[in-house]
C-alpha cells in the first residue's frame, strides 16, 4: 500500500514557485491525489479481491454468473430494509417478491473507477488553465531573489531589473489578476458541481449521505438502518434467464456478495465530508477576494500582516497609486522573493510611483 501511495504522489508535484494560494493548491494536490489513489484501489484485486461473487445453481460455472451479474447489474428491494434481518429476511434489502416494479437496480459500481478518474481530471483543469495563463511570469520575475545569500552587486542588479519592470508595467496587471480569480471561481463551481454530479450518479442518495451517516451513529442500535448499506449494498440479488429443455424461459436467482462496496462506502463518505469542507473554504476565499477588490485599505492590512512591514506608508502608497492587479502581482512576488529583498523592492517601488511624473508611469 505504501508503494502505491509513493507512485501516485509523483503525479502531483508542487513547484518551488508559488503562483496560487493554499486553498487553490488543495484542489489540485491533495484532492487529485486522493481521487487517483481511490481509482487505483477499486481496480486492484490485491486490496479488495473480486468485485462480485454470486451463490447460484450448480448448473452454471461461477465465472459465467459472476460476469453476467456484474455486467447486467444487480438489485435490492428497498421495502426489505425495514424488515428484521434473521427473522423476516436473510440480508438487508434481500426479499422474495415477484413484483419487479419494487426492484432497485444497482449499476453504479461498474463506473466508479471511471467516475473517480473523471473527477480528478476536473479538479486539475483550473490548475492547468492558470499555469497556461500565468505563463511562468512569477518565476521569470524572481530571478533567484528567493535566495537571500546573493552577492551585493548581483542582488542590486536584479532588484533594479524587477523594479524597472514593475514601473514600466504599472497598472497593466488587472487581466493577470482577473484570470486567477476566474480559476478560483472554477474551483468553487467544480467542487459544488461535483456534489450534484455524484447525487445524480447515486440516484439522489449522495446529497444527504454524510448527514445520514452522522444521524445513524446517534440512533438506537436496535432501530437504526445503516445508510451506507442502503446506498452501497453488500449483498444483492441477480436474475439470470435461459431457455429450458422444452423451450420455456427458466429464471434463476443468484445471491451476490459485493466486497467492493465495503471500499466504495468508505471512499464516498470521505469525499462527502471533504467536498463540503473544500467548498466552504473556497467560498470564503472568493468572498475574501471580493472584499480585497472592493476595499483598498484591506489590501494594505493583508500585505502588512502577511509580510510584516514596519512602514505602513509605503504600502498605503502602493495601494493608492496602483490597481488591484498591481497589488496582486506584488503579493505573489512576496510569496516567492526573500522577505528582506522584498521589503526593499516595495520601498523602491513606493518611492518611484510617488516621485516620478504620472506620464512616465
Amino acid at each position: 500500500m505504501l508503494d502505491l501511495f509513493r507512485s501516485v504522489k509523483g503525479l502531483v508535484k508542487v513547484s518551488r514557485t508559488k503562483i496560487d494560494n493554499e486553498v487553490f493548491r488543495l484542489h489540485y494536490t491533495f484532492t487529485v491525489l486522493c481521487l487517483v489513489t481511490f481509482c487505483i484501489v477499486v481496480t486492484t484485486k490485491q486490496y479488495v479481491g473480486d468485485p462480485i461473487q454470486c451463490a447460484h445453481s450448480r448448473e452454471f460455472a461461477s465465472e459465467i454468473m459472476n460476469t453476467y451479474c456484474w455486467i447486467h447489474t444487480t438489485y435490492t428491494i428497498p421495502s426489505a430494509y425495514q424488515k428484521k434481518v434473521g427473522t423476516d429476511i436473510p440480508h438487508p434489502g434481500i426479499d422474495s417478491t415477484p413484483d419487479e416494479s419494487k426492484f432497485r437496480y444497482h449499476k453504479y459500481y461498474q463506473w466508479v473507477c471511471f467516475m473517480l478518474f473523471f473527477q480528478a481530471t476536473l479538479f486539475y483543469i483550473p490548475r492547468w488553465l492558470w499555469r497556461m495563463w500565468e505563463g511562468g511570469k512569477i518565476q521569470a520575475l524572481m530571478m533567484d531573489l528567493d535566495i537571500g545569500l546573493l552577492g551585493e552587486a548581483e542582488k542590486k542588479a536584479k532588484k533594479k531589473l524587477l523594479v524597472d519592470y514593475l514601473m514600466c508595467s504599472w497598472k497593466t496587471h488587472d487581466w493577470y489578476a482577473g484570470r486567477y480569480l476566474i480559476c478560483e471561481i472554477l474551483c468553487f463551481i467544480n467542487v459544488v458541481g461535483q456534489m450534484f454530479l455524484l447525487n445524480k450518479f447515486f440516484d439522489g442518495e449522495f446529497w444527504e449521505y454524510g448527514l445520514e451517516v452522522i444521524h445513524f451513529a446517534s440512533m438506537d442500535p436496535e432501530e437504526r438502518m445503516d445508510p451506507m448499506i442502503r446506498i452501497f449494498p453488500r449483498v444483492t440479488k441477480c436474475r439470470f434467464m435461459k431457455y429450458g429443455p422444452s423451450g420455456n424461459i427458466e429464471k434463476y436467482d443468484a445471491l451476490c456478495v459485493m466486497p467492493l462496496n465495503i471500499i466504495n462506502e468508505k471512499i464516498y463518505i470521505f469525499l462527502w465530508f471533504w467536498f463540503v469542507v473544500l467548498a466552504i473554504l473556497s467560498g470564503f476565499v472568493l468572498i475574501f477576494h471580493m472584499v480585497l477588490f472592493a476595499c483598498p485599505p484591506v489590501r494594505v492590512y493583508v500585505l502588512s500582516m502577511r509580510f510584516r512591514f514596519a512602514h505602513m506608508e509605503n504600502l498605503h502608497m502602493l495601494v493608492r497609486k496602483g490597481s488591484f492587479g498591481d497589488w496582486f502581482l506584488i503579493y505573489m512576488l512576496g510569496q516567492n522573493v526573500d522577505s528582506m529583498i522584498f521589503k526593499e523592492i516595495v520601498v523602491e517601488v513606493a518611492h518611484k510611483v510617488t516621485s516620478e511624473p504620472k506620464e512616465s508611469l
